[in-house]
């Protein structure tokens, strides 16, 4: 039971977000992105360091938005524009240029971004109900 006496969490109507929220959301795809461009780009540059350097950044944004907004939706709005950015890179053209070889670097920044997305969000903070400072039963 939620302490304000409406009944349990998971039965209280859903509510729209905040334009303030949804605003902060559409930034963080875009930055996802933005991290996932550049770390296509630094990862084939310098092989060990820039690969290390790609997938931190890309784990701090996700990370950072999840703790920024205090849920997991703050996770996964990065690690959403991070896999579109990434996936546009892949696909070659019909010139056939293309971002991303064949090495095992650049199967390492795809795999181990989206392990790093997943448990990003998985770390973030669920909604919580309210607490009061008493332990329950008293």
């Amino acid at each position: 039971m939620s302490s304000d006496g409406r009944g349990p969490m998971l039965a209280q109507p859903l509510r729209a977000p905040s334009a303030g929220r949804v605003a902060a959301l559409v930034g963080l795809v875009v930055l996802g992105a933005v991290v996932g461009a550049a770390g296509a780009l630094v990862q084939g540059g310098w092989f060990p360091g820039g690969l290390l350097l790609a997938l931190a950044g890309a784990a701090g944004l996700f990370l950072g938005g999840a703790r920024a907004l205090a849920s997991r939706s703050g996770a996964v709005a990065p690690a959403f524009g991070w896999v579109v950015a990434v996936i546009f890179l892949t696909a070659s053209r019909p010139e056939g240029d293309f971002l991303f070889g064949a090495g095992g670097g650049s199967y390492l920044f795809l795999l181990g971004g989206m392990a790093l997305a997943v448990i990003c969000a998985t770390m973030g903070l669920g909604r919580q109900p309210g607490a009061g400072g008493a332990r329950l039963g008293k």
